[in-house]
């Protein structure tokens, strides 16, 4: 259930309750594809990093382990040792992004695995099973990830098909749900917005499953080739018309600069590979814009990465050991790295919520946008 606590301008500041616990938003999502984080960090270093959700990938954990493999171990959340919420998504993204000689009908998608080419089917029906399975606290429903741009006919028919099968996902969750061996009965569904960069279709069909009563709802389709400006429009056009009584949740986005604009237009919660994938390669988020630890300017640098950071990183190790650990292919270096963006990352949000709460936002907004996105 989610609870809006209070609003400055279209910003949002809430709460979100789960049976896995209570999400502070705006929030970040920290994503462990395939059940942990990119760069040795496990679900106890998570809590230590002060993430309040965990996201992890429907697709890649159907093709290995097996989603059968982790309903037998208890879920998830025994599987992880995370306790706290995770949201798993529909596997359309990579259907449609990672797989090869994929077929699209009414039932749903035949498709080559990326891993060895074996053919799968995957439809609305096989998404919420695999993520029954998975017992995780959000399920997404399975969507078509529409290329853009993409023609507007094309546009059009995918969405009436993604509207079609998040109505089989919702009759599906509901029988799931019911069952006795089911892994989480309290298992929530998220809704999809699509529409490519077409504002009309993209208006109608956030309309459209707004009113079939789920349990929040997401816009998808975006930070996948359009402008920044572009994807702002978007956000401003859906905005009124989600439910102001659900959660929001912007997929796959972003940077710090991403963030800020969007909580500043309405939404409540992100998810991003970003943080870790940039830290893996040296590229560090701070509180004065972006750093590459790998430039020779560190080699004696005896600073921390960022002053006004408390991330164990920063409170322990030099600019020059990072960077020499970087360099040495240490394993240690991209740990820590990818420990520090995250602990950024969290922060932000509990800067932004502390914004929120303390009726400053917009000042908070104005300060960071011109720095975050900074490279020093």
């Amino acid at each position: 259930m989610y609870q809006l606590k209070l609003t400055e301008g279209t910003a949002r500041r809430g709460e979100f309750t789960t049976v896995h616990g209570t999400v502070q938003t705006p929030a970040f999502m920290n994503v462990a594809t395939a059940a942990a984080i990119k760069g040795g960090i496990s679900a106890y270093d998570l809590k230590d990093l002060k993430c309040q959700v965990m996201l992890c990938n429907t697709y890649h954990l159907h093709l290995r382990r097996g989603d059968n493999v982790v309903r037998q171990l208890g879920g998830l959340h025994k599987f992880t040792g995370w306790q706290g919420p995770i949201l798993t998504d529909s596997g359309g993204f990579q259907v449609f992004s990672l797989a090869s000689l994929r077929h699209i009908e009414e039932k749903g998608v035949t498709f080559a695995s990326h891993i060895d080419g074996h053919r799968i089917f995957m439809g609305p029906e096989e998404s919420m099973q695999i993520q029954s399975h998975l017992g995780s606290t959000i399920a997404m429903a399975f969507d078509e990830c529409i290329e853009n741009p993409s023609p507007r006919v094309y546009v059009q028919k995918s969405v009436a098909r993604t509207t079609r099968w998040l109505e089989r996902c919702q009759k599906e969750m509901a029988r799931l749900n019911s069952l006795e061996d089911t892994v989480n009965p309290h298992q929530l569904l998220f809704g999809i917005n699509q529409g490519g960069t077409y504002e009309d279709i993209r208006v109608q069909h956030m309309k459209d499953i707004a009113a079939m009563g789920l349990d929040g709802y997401a816009i998808g389709g975006l930070a996948v080739g359009e402008s920044a400006e572009e994807m702002y429009h978007i956000i401003e056009a859906v905005e009124p018309f989600a439910p102001k009584d659900k959660i929001r949740y912007l997929m796959g986005v972003g940077t710090p600069v991403n963030i800020l604009e969007s909580v500043h237009r309405g939404v409540d919660l992100f998810d991003c590979v970003m943080p870790s994938r940039n830290a893996r390669h040296g590229h560090l988020f701070t509180w004065e814009g972006i750093i590459n630890i790998q430039n020779a300017k560190y080699v004696t640098d005896d600073r921390p990465v960022d002053a006004l950071c408390g991330c164990p990183l920063c409170r322990n190790h030099t600019r020059a050991y990072l960077r020499h650990l970087m360099r040495a292919n240490e394993m240690l270096g991209m740990r820590l790295a990818v420990m520090h963006n995250l602990w950024f990352y969290n922060t932000l949000m509990e800067e932004i919520r502390l914004a929120l709460d303390e009726g400053r936002f917009e000042s908070f907004y104005r300060k960071y946008v011109p720095i975050l996105g900074k490279r020093i």
